[in-house]
């Protein structure tokens, strides 16, 4: 009997040691989560029905195209940029065409990107004809050693890599000339905003990119935070996936998405307990907001602002779209 017993304990040794080397990990393996946002900043809960609906409608195409890539295996780096170039061509957002301008109505585009798997990152800054700077901005990550280029170097490079240009006027709407003509700032800031998306793909591999004209009206040169790793986008695959949008300069000072990370792998803070923690400590009212998403798969929105547009899609099927709480 004890050599029956031996000899099937035996032939189930493959079996069980495959099992424990291949556990079945169907569900894990299908998770994803991605969010997005259009920008914090004051829209009113007073703006047309029409114009809702174009904010909204922009953040769910956005999001559909991003789901699309996820739930067939693309990864988090591929499906953040595609929804950020969505954003980017769509002039209801802060992001390529229709971009808010400077003091001399001229749009001068920033943008990042960056991989959880191993901080790989690229971003570009004072961009004027490249139609995508999302793209750039990976372009710079994966196609050269740098990490930040701008303004001509940054075009230049956008050649080499064969991107499409485009003349300033196309970033310029006719809309937004004429707030410009008329020195109204708060039109365009009350209902814009720069744009960023956090991806985890079914590899369970982060991604973050952020997109943004800036602030209206700003000085020629002026860069904010949207270019600037650890400022306002950040991902790593042992904490989380940051992507900000505010008061650049402050996110600047004080490397918001960073110092989420960095409570969450120091202190082992949870993702909400890091974002709470690192605006209590370093943000006032208005300055802006973040969306993240942690290794989990657990995701957290913040803002301080009056509304910051933002989405959800998940592979449990979740598909939000908000302005408001």
């Amino acid at each position: 009997m004890k050599k029956v017993i031996f000899t099937a304990f035996v032939l189930l040794l493959p079996g069980l040691y495959f099992g424990f080397m291949n556990p079945d990990t169907s569900e894990t393996e299908k998770k994803y989560v991605l969010v997005v946002h259009g920008g914090a900043g004051a829209i009113s809960k007073d703006i047309s029905e029409e114009e809702k609906k174009l904010i909204l409608d922009g953040i769910s195409e956005a999001l559909t195209k991003g789901k699309e890539i996820l739930e067939n295996g693309g990864s988090a780096l591929d499906a953040v940029e595609s929804v950020i170039r969505i954003l980017e061509d769509n002039p209801d957002f802060n992001a390529g065409r229709g971009a808010v301008v400077t003091d001399e109505c001229v749009a001068e585009l920033d943008a990042s990107i960056m991989s959880g798997i191993d901080l790989s990152c690229g971003a570009v800054a004072n961009i004027k004809r490249v139609k995508n700077p999302i793209s750039l901005a990976r372009g710079v990550m994966e196609k050269s050693k740098h990490v930040l280029l701008v303004s001509e170097g940054a075009e230049k490079f956008a050649k080499e890599l064969g991107l499409e240009l485009v003349e300033n006027d196309y970033f310029v709407t006719d809309k937004m000339r004429q707030n410009y003509l008329k020195k109204k700032k708060e039109i365009d800031e009350s209902k814009k905003g720069t744009v960023g998306a956090v991806a985890l793909d079914i590899n369970g591999n982060l991604a973050a990119g952020t997109s943004t004209g800036g602030m209206m009206f700003k000085k020629s040169g002026r860069v904010g935070d949207t270019p600037i790793i650890g400022a306002g986008n950040y991902a790593n695959n042992k904490t989380a996936g940051i992507s900000c949008t505010g008061w650049g300069e402050k996110f600047i000072k004080n490397l918001v998405a960073y110092n989420v990370s960095a409570l969450m792998e120091y202190k082992r803070y949870s993702l909400q307990e890091a974002v709470e923690e690192t605006f209590m400590n370093n943000l006032s009212k208005n300055d802006g907001g973040l969306i993240s998403i942690d290794k989990e798969g657990n995701h957290f929105f913040y803002y301080n602002t009056q509304s910051m547009t933002r989405g959800l899609v998940t592979s449990e099927g979740k598909f939000e779209v908000k302005i408001w709480e």
